[in-house]
């Protein structure tokens, strides 16, 4: 999907239309690896090893292709900021894209 840098929206502070900055907004924060209840973290404190029924640590069996990833895009988020009033806006709902580029601008 292209998206042009600027563009003319209605803003909700300013109550008029004016141009708006586009950014395209990152995926966001991801969990570190050593949180609670982190699997790195619970085979650094040694469980899954010694005899018997391991539970939730034994082997797994392999994945059969129903659970297998199916989704090939994520939803990407566009951040509108208004020129005049530097407010800004999510946009509301997020579109399911491969990739989300600049518009070359003509001159």
């Amino acid at each position: 999907m292209k998206v042009p840098k600027t563009m003319k929206r209605y803003c909700l502070k300013c109550k008029k239309h004016t141009t708006h900055k586009v950014v395209i907004v990152s995926s966001g924060h991801q969990r570190g690896s050593l949180k609670r209840g982190s699997i790195a973290r619970a085979k650094l404190r040694g469980r899954g090893k010694g005899k018997g029924n391991l539970g939730k640590w034994g082997s797994k069996k392999a994945a059969s292709k129903f659970k297998m990833k199916v989704k090939n895009t994520k939803k990407t988020n566009l951040m509108y900021t208004c020129q005049t009033c530097k407010k800004s806006k999510n946009q509301l709902k997020g579109r399911r894209v491969k990739k989300v580029v600049y518009k070359e601008e003509d001159k």
